[in-house]
């Protein structure tokens, strides 16, 4: 099967707009809940949209300016749309179950609300598919854009993650999620194209193949499934990790310990220094955590990363070909 690559990345978190934001220095204390607001936006087609629909325009908007690209270039039949979030649903639900909507409010209570926005405002017409669940979700997610890329059934592929924690973070913290460190609100976009096409520089193809509309409605792997069985309250299992060291020394022969162990809060200079950070470094922004792993590789001048994803006791991984921002041939003519 081809491999892929990424060429263009848009990101928005609640440590601020951009790949920049990513190295800026974290602070030791943190609310329970990073937030970022959307974009101000006129007009009257999303007025109505959430703020979880509007990040993810705003998320895309980022990709376009990053890649030097119109909207015109994605728009089309050529241009699959994966999108997948495990808790971004949850603000929209909560706030129609408490009354705060009506009729026209019952809409954004579904997932797929997100990506339809995103599809109605840029235009998009070819494959879509919607995955729930957390990092896992999203290496199935791209595991899948590699399939319609290598069957043609597109000519690129929009991967979109959108994760929301706000308006529901007592009930997060009810749950256990996020209580070893911050929720951090986030929505990346990454455009995934053929890695064939990627080493020739080729500009992007506004055509859709002859057979995509035939291969709208390619099922996603079959993990993918398993994760939109999940509930949707998430919960992270690598937070729990940190507890691990602790229970071993409990275990262990009355020992000094090494200087490592004696100190399990160790881990928190990681965090203030992420100038070279992975997917785990991110967890905290659950889908988007590869997405964002991604975004920083490249930053950094990586050509090639292994993505690492995991998710209720699932782990996923896959590779994915990245470009520097300044990829010779990005767009020709």
């Amino acid at each position: 099967m081809s491999g892929f690559a990424v060429r263009a990345l848009g990101v928005v978190t609640g440590w601020g707009r951009g790949i920049e934001a990513l190295s800026a220095a974290r602070p030791a204390a943190s609310p329970a809940v990073l937030a970022v607001q959307p974009s101000v936006r006129t007009g009257e087609r999303l007025r109505r949209a959430t703020r979880e629909c509007l990040l993810a325009v705003d998320a895309v908007d980022a990709l376009l300016e990053d890649g030097g690209l119109s909207r015109e270039d994605i728009a089309g039949p050529g241009t699959a749309l994966v999108y997948v979030t495990a808790a971004a649903y949850g603000a929209s639900n909560r706030a129609f179950i408490g009354g705060g909507g009506g009729a026209l409010h019952f809409p954004y209570t579904a997932p797929s609300a997100v990506p339809a926005e995103v599809a109605i405002e840029f235009g998009l017409h070819g494959p879509y598919a919607v995955l729930i669940g957390g990092a896992t979700a999203t290496i199935d997610a791209m595991e899948h854009a590699r399939v319609l890329l290598s069957r043609g059934a597109c000519a690129r592929a929009l991967v979109l993650a959108v994760e929301t924690f706000q308006e529901c973070a007592d009930v997060l913290a009810r749950g256990g999620v996020g209580c070893d460190a911050p929720l951090v609100e986030a929505a990346v976009a990454a455009l995934l194209v053929r890695a064939d096409a990627a080493e020739r520089g080729e500009a992007l193809e506004r055509a859709a193949p002859a057979e995509s509309a035939a291969r709208e409605r390619v099922a996603p792997p079959e993990p993918a499934a398993r994760e939109r069985a999940a509930p949707a309250e998430p919960a992270a299992p690598e937070r729990a990790v940190p507890e691990a060291p602790a229970a071993r020394e409990r275990a262990a022969p009355p020992e000094p310990a090494p200087p490592e162990s004696a100190a399990p809060e160790s881990a928190a200079p990681e965090r203030a220094a992420p100038e070279a950070p992975g997917a785990r470094e991110f967890n905290d922004t659950l889908a988007c955590a590869p997405l964002i792993a991604l975004a920083s590789a490249r930053a950094r001048g990586e050509r090639r990363i292994d993505l690492r994803g995991a998710w209720r006791g699932r782990e996923a991984t896959t590779t994915v070909g990245v470009q520097g921002p300044a990829h010779p041939g990005w767009r020709e003519g």
